[in-house]
């Protein structure tokens, strides 16, 4: 599993303007609005929003992954947005997040893969140089490329 295969350029924000945790995910959503893999995008966006209210995904260490299984989405699809000011997210660790991962899955394809997605990503997120790459990347290109650089030299 490779996260970095997921990635799109154009899917990827490098300076979110929005200063709440609603508009940083209407924000990020936006960077998904055209995709091939939401069906649905008005579901897709109050199913993330109905997973929120439920508990944070904010995680810690300045990470936030908000998601959602939906019905709204065909296929696996994430955006990746950094915040350079931090969110207020309601994070576990109650400080601001910095990086904020956008998922969505479709029910139809269970619930198993997509926690092994969720879980890898925590795992990979939970290194702190990973996440200074993450938070230094001055390029979506460069995102990707600290991905695919940290998931093929990192056991996990």
């Amino acid at each position: 599993m490779n996260i970095a295969e997921f990635l799109k350029e154009d899917r990827i924000s490098l300076n979110l303007k929005a200063s709440n945790k609603e508009k940083t995910i209407e924000e990020m959503a936006g960077l998904l609005r055209d995709a091939n893999e939401i069906s649905d995008f008005d579901l897709y966006l109050k199913d993330v929003y109905e997973r929120e209210a439920l508990q944070t995904t904010g995680i810690g260490n300045r990470i936030a992954i908000p998601h959602a299984r939906t019905d709204a989405v065909t296929e696996f699809v994430i955006a990746f947005g950094r915040s350079v000011e931090g969110v207020e997210f309601n994070s576990l660790d109650k400080k601001s997040v910095k990086i904020i991962f956008l998922m969505g899955t479709p029910k139809k394809k269970g619930v198993n893969s997509y926690l092994q997605i969720l879980a890898y990503l925590t795992r990979l997120l939970n290194k702190e140089d990973f996440r200074e790459a993450l938070l230094n990347a001055s390029t979506p290109k460069t995102v990707i490329n600290e991905f695919r650089k940290f998931e093929t030299n990192t056991v996990l």
